[in-house]
């Protein structure tokens, strides 16, 4: 009877301690802890209560309700874990359904958005292949132009050219002509010369040869005196000769006839002298007047050799000129062409920096300026047709055909305006903000002033400070704002490490 009712007790111990155990155990390994613990205390009851054999029995009963304990308790745990993991499965569930409805929001928000960056880049490729296209008809169109030019240019030079050739090959053909007839007067001049020099050698021949005559012709007479002298002595000896010798006579006779033929034959000569000199004289007045016809012929040689050399050196310094006119003109033109291909490099690095600020800016743009870049046109359909057609016709004073070359930037200029338009109303609301701030900022600054009680408070206008219901503040004071309670912070440059990286180091 007393081993049941200690039996009994020991078993109410032990699942009352077990139900206290199951109430307060955090976690099953303090659980058994505080479970071995109570088996030692009903352990130590159970020696207090019983015996020996109660002991033995009482440890039989400890094990066999420990081990029912413990499987009491596996079922209960298990139970209770099965319900933590069935409600964590279902938070997890939730969870997981919450995160696959964030994942498909987000990939459909990312789909979305990689539709409209398609839709964003195939209009940024068709307005940039537009713009492409518009460069490489307008860079055609100022080749072909600059083309035309050139040829037209070339077949002027070309035709100056020909021109400048035909009248340099004419003029040269007239100069041989000129210097081939220098050539045949000259060696006319020379014939003419060697003649006249023959002829003087012909007239001084004959010179002396008549002054050997007239030597001879005075000798003639001298001996013609000694002869009369001769003869009268002759004469005289002939009659005493003829007087002496008769055959001396006839042999006188006979050189008398002789001396007759040789006179006649000495007036023959004579005759011949004469008519000589008389052709001398004339060849002397022949040559006189030649020498003076070629005196004031080669006068006029050189005049002309004078004149065509003056003539020649002015087509020399004429083409030295011209040729220095068109090395001048090929220089410009060098210079020209250097300058415009430095102004291309300038405007296509112009063009790169634009598209450089143009990608930066790409980025601070909103998505409704992706979507539509332009704003909408305010004129009427009617009036887009009016200022079509003005664009269209074309333009009568210089100005208005400057700007038909710049229509191609208009819409540049839309979002240039829209961009400009923008940061005014933004400077206006930033001017009005700024009034409202330093407004809230007096009003804040008259309010602390009001709540707080020090000298300088009290030195200055307060409106919470009223004596004989009358205040000092002026409520037309314009308070400054230099309290530090209201003062607006410092501004401070930040400058992204990705900025800095890229601008400072080297690359």
């Amino acid at each position: 009877m007393e081993a049941n009712i200690s039996k009994r007790l020991t078993d109410q111990m032990n699942f009352n301690l077990c139900l206290e155990t199951i109430e307060y155990a955090p976690d099953f390994e303090a659980y058994f802890k505080e479970l071995l613990l109570a088996t030692e205390m009903a352990t130590t009851l159970g020696y207090l209560v019983g015996s020996g054999e109660k002991l033995v029995k009482e440890e039989r009963a400890t094990k066999f309700n420990l081990n029912k304990l413990n499987h009491q308790w596996r079922n209960i745990m298990r139970e209770s874990k099965s319900k933590e993991l069935k409600r964590d499965l279902e938070i997890l569930s939730q969870t997981f359904e919450r995160i696959v409805d964030r994942k498909d929001a987000t990939i459909k928000s990312l789909v979305k958005d990689l539709m409209e960056a398609d839709e964003q880049f195939a209009m940024a490729l068709r307005a940039h292949l537009q713009n492409v296209d518009s460069l490489i008809d307008e860079h055609k169109l100022r080749l072909e132009q600059h083309q035309t030019e050139y040829a037209d240019e070339l077949v002027i030079v070309k035709e100056e050219f020909d021109t400048e050739r035909s009248i340099m090959m004419e003029q040269h053909e007239i100069e041989m002509n000129d210097i081939a007839d220098i050539l045949f007067a000259m060696e006319q001049n020379f014939q003419d010369k060697e003649s006249e020099a023959r002829g003087e050698f012909q007239s001084l021949t004959d010179e002396i040869r008549n002054k050997h005559m007239e030597e001879k012709h005075g000798l003639h007479h001298t001996l013609q005196d000694k002869i009369d002298t001769y003869w009268n002595e002759f004469s005289q000896a002939l009659n005493t000769y003829q007087v002496n010798n008769q055959e001396r006579k006839v042999a006188f006779e006979e050189l008398k006839s002789k001396d007759d033929d040789s006179a006649a034959e000495i007036d023959a000569q004579m005759k011949k002298l004469t008519r000589i000199s008389d052709q001398i004289s004339q060849l002397k007045s022949k040559m006189s007047t030649n020498a003076r016809e070629c005196e004031e012929r080669n006068k006029q040689l050189k005049e002309e050799r004078e004149r065509m050399l003056t003539h020649f050196q002015q087509l020399k310094a004429q083409m030295n000129k011209m040729r220095d006119g068109e090395r001048e003109k090929l220089t410009k033109l060098t210079l020209e062409s250097n300058n415009a291909i430095k102004s291309l490099n300038r405007r296509i690095e112009k063009l790169k920096n634009i598209l450089k600020v143009a990608e930066m800016c790409r980025k601070y743009e909103t998505e409704e300026e992706k979507v539509l870049p332009f704003y909408a046109s305010s004129l009427t359909k009617e009036e887009q047709g009016d200022v079509e057609a003005a664009v269209k016709e074309q333009p009568s004073e210089p100005l208005a055909a400057v700007m038909q070359q710049y229509i191609s930037l208009e819409n540049f200029w839309k979002r240039y305006n829209k961009v400009a338009l923008d940061k005014l109303a933004l400077e206006k609301e930033k001017q009005s903000l700024m009034v409202e701030n330093q407004q809230l900022r007096t009003l804040l600054k008259q309010y602390l002033d009001g709540i707080s009680v020090n000298d300088e408070i009290l030195s200055q206008v307060n409106p919470l400070f009223i004596i004989n219901d009358k205040t000092n503040v002026n409520l037309k004071l314009n308070v400054p704002v230099t309290d530090p309670r209201v003062r607006r912070p410092a501004p401070q440059t930040i400058v992204e490490a990705a900025h800095a990286v890229k601008h400072v180091l080297p690359s």
